[in-house]
């Protein structure tokens, strides 16, 4: 008889239990799709810095004429001096001018003739592009630079040719570029990336329309500190290889000037966050998590300090070690 009671009762704790149990669920809201989370591979950078062009051409059938306290000028080396040129780098200036008792006149054919110098940039640029991988980096940009050309000296006769200051020689050059990249080494919170920009460029309003110019090519190594997974500082040095011609109508006649730069920018980027900031004001929670249906990043995550998203660690040291207490064996 006890046996034939038992097995009713232990067939309805079974029943109850199934009753009373609820799958988990029910408790948990599904969580939504995060709708940022494509953008969160572009990344925005801002740079400034200093450049410097090194500006040198070459006068090949040309002459150069050399009159006391002036400036020197060029004429084409087997017509009559009396048709010189008083600027040739950024616009094309002619004149009817004598030749003065007691100039100095070389020609070409005699002598390798031309001027070098150097002209200051101050570069602003903006640039957007896509990481994937870890490694990999595609996107673009714009510059805009403040570019003042010194005073250019003569690679020839230099006791007898003064320096040339070319009239009008500061402006503002732009540029538009396309750029890719690939980070080949980390150390810590550093990456190393080489990267190159090609594109096109406008020297600016005090240059003539008569120049022809075709594209550049940057090439250089960007650095980059890793304030946070948002924020990272950067320094780049590159090269960039250009130049461009300019005609002398008239004669019809090119002079081709090559404007080499070394540049060193230093920058922030900043790459928009996967997730929308928590909107309760009083949550303390440091790392992603959820409310509701939705999911946030934490309230109190700085945006300039490195983070780990899944625990937080805005205090990674607790402060019974640090100030005077870090260098004593017990804290306590």
């Amino acid at each position: 008889m006890l046996g034939v009671l038992v097995l009713p009762l232990a067939a309805s704790a079974q029943d109850e239990d199934e009753t009373t149990t609820f799958p988990l669920k029910n408790f948990y809201a599904k969580i939504r799709k995060r709708p940022r989370s494509l953008l969160h591979n572009f990344r925005f950078g801002f740079s400034t810095g200093y450049g410097n062009t090194f500006y040198s051409h070459k006068l090949d059938g040309f002459g150069i004429y050399q009159e006391k306290s002036l400036q020197p000028s060029i004429f084409i080396a087997k017509s009559p001096t009396t048709d010189r040129y008083f600027n040739w780098v950024n616009q094309s200036t002619q004149k009817i001018a004598p030749v003065a008792p007691g100039s100095f006149l070389v020609s070409s054919d005699s002598a390798k003739l031309g001027f070098k110098g150097n002209a200051m940039n101050i570069p602003l640029k903006l640039t957007v592009h896509y990481e994937w991988g870890g490694r990999y980096r595609v996107g673009g940009g714009y510059s805009y630079e403040l570019m003042s050309i010194g005073s250019l000296h003569p690679i020839s006769y230099t006791n007898k040719i003064s320096n040339f200051q070319p009239p009008s020689a500061t402006g503002w050059m732009s540029k538009y570029f396309g750029m890719i990249g690939v980070s080949f080494y980390r150390m810590g919170d550093y990456v190393f990336t080489g990267d190159a920009q090609i594109g096109g460029y406008n020297p600016g309003s005090n240059f003539s329309p008569l120049i022809q110019k075709g594209v550049y090519v940057n090439l250089g190594v960007t650095v980059e500190r890793e304030l946070s997974e948002y924020l990272r500082l950067f320094v780049r040095p590159s090269y960039e290889i250009k130049s461009y011609s300019i005609t002398l109508p008239e004669v019809g006649k090119t002079i081709t000037h090559n404007i080499n730069a070394f540049y060193l920018n230093i920058g922030i980027s900043y790459s928009i966050p996967e997730l929308p900031k928590c909107t309760i004001s009083g949550c303390q929670i440091q790392m992603n998590h959820a409310h509701g249906d939705r999911e946030f990043r934490s309230r109190v995550h700085p945006i300039y300090k490195k983070q780990n998203p899944q625990y937080g660690e805005n205090h990674p040291n607790l402060i019974k070690y640090k100030g005077k207490n870090k260098k004593k064996l017990s804290p306590y």
